[in-house]
């Protein structure tokens, strides 16, 4: 992953905060590369410490989390480039075509949902994601389930769907697809009804979600919202510590 061992001594004190000695190699680049998770933490070091940075991994998903991590540590001088992940409806349909679980796990992270059952390939009851969620009642958390249909859509998706909400106890649930949904979809849809928030706002109980619309921004998972860190771990923000050079 690192090219010198010494290395690894500003990664300790990246992480841990000790004084350890990290300004003796101003110019050091580093790799960090798919190992167990470990890419993750090597560029977060690596940009707290000013360093130029290359990270690899081998999931969307992986990526997405990464991304995410960066962006809530360093609020400021935070500049880089993603390669090869999924922009466009193309890219999307190809990707479901190849494999159908690095599909879904993508997909869900475009609400920002956790994979069902921790990406464990199998039956999963009609549930790819999960999210939760806390209204301004502090009755405790609620339950969101996610959907995902990368191939051709069927007249009881949604009707299935809903089925499904209501058996998991979910207040809602999202239906993401390549597709767009039909008429009928969209009123079995809007036949599931509302989530009331204790502030008076109604959420739709089942909603309609196309890739096409995530990507563009134009489409999002519509629920309260008063915790918003409790689906993936907030990273701790970080001083200002810029990559000055893209490479």
């Amino acid at each position: 992953m690192i090219t010198r061992p010494r290395c690894w001594i500003e990664i300790l004190s990246s992480l841990t905060g000790l004084e350890l000695s990290a300004d003796d190699l101003p110019s050091h680049k580093w790799l960090g590369y798919y190992q167990g998770g470990g890419c993750g933490t090597a560029v977060h070091a690596a940009q707290k410490l000013n360093r130029q940075w290359i990270g690899i991994d081998i999931t969307h998903l992986a990526i997405s989390l990464i991304e995410k991590r960066l962006k809530d540590a360093f609020k400021t001088g935070l500049a880089f480039e993603i390669h090869g992940t999924l922009k466009d409806l193309d890219a999307a349909r190809d990707l479901a075509t190849r494999d159908k679980y690095q599909f879904q796990w993508w997909a869900v992270s475009l609400v920002e949902a956790q994979p069902f059952q921790g990406r464990k390939k199998g039956a999963d009851g009609g549930i790819d994601g999960l999210k939760f969620f806390h209204d301004v009642d502090k009755a405790g958390t609620r339950k969101i389930v996610v959907s995902v249909k990368g191939g051709g859509l069927k007249a009881d998706d949604v009707r299935a769907l809903e089925m499904v909400r209501q058996r998991e106890g979910a207040e809602i649930a999202l239906f993401i697809s390549l597709e767009e949904p039909t008429r009928g979809m969209v009123k079995d849809a809007a036949s599931a009804g509302f989530y009331e928030s204790a502030t008076g706002k109604k959420y739709p109980r089942v909603q309609l979600l196309t890739i096409e619309g995530l990507l563009s921004g134009q489409q999002r998972a519509e629920h309260p919202d008063h915790a918003p860190d409790m689906n993936f771990k907030k990273a701790k923000s970080e001083s200002n510590a810029a990559q000055k050079q893209l490479i």
